[in-house]
């Protein structure tokens, strides 16, 4: 005798592979646009890259100058999917521009928060913490490296 899965089986199995495909692309990075702007402290490995002198493996591509990034603030890169901010000066973090909610890359940096269009979540810039809205969670940390004022993917 044969069993048959059911059509709900089929389905629910279904949805649950598209949701883990889905969950797996956070933290994934790629290529390069921008926008910015503003301000918060904390160094923790999220996404921390303090200068880091120039002899380990070779990084990724140049995402920008260091001076393009505001202090208090910071530079969205939409076709890499990232977003590097300054909470203080010399202090560089990268974060993944996706929103943990439902997806949406952010659109802008403003006082202190990296925030989302689509349902208002706001994320801060020091670690990626939720601030407000419906995200779930912090934004993931990027790998970023710093050299002379140059910032990189690493």
């Amino acid at each position: 005798m044969t069993i048959r899965p059911t059509r709900r089986t089929l389905l629910g199995t279904g949805g649950a592979v598209a949701l883990l495909a889905g969950c797996s692309k956070y933290g994934d990075s790629n290529n390069s646009s921008s926008q910015s702007t503003s301000p918060n402290p904390s160094d923790s490995p999220s996404g921390t890259a303090s200068a880091s002198a120039s002899g380990g493996a070779a990084a990724g591509p140049e995402l920008a100058k260091t001076s393009d990034i505001p202090v208090g603030g910071g530079t969205i890169f939409k076709d890499e999917k990232v977003v590097v901010t300054q909470p203080e000066k010399g202090e560089f973090k990268a974060f993944s521009a996706v929103c943990t909610h439902q997806g949406c890359t952010v659109s802008t940096v403003s006082d202190g928060t990296i925030n989302c269009p689509c349902h208002g979540s706001k994320f801060r810039i020091t670690d990626a913490s939720v601030a407000g809205g419906p995200a779930p969670r912090p934004l993931p940390a990027e790998k970023i490296t710093v050299e002379g004022n140059s910032i990189r993917l690493a």
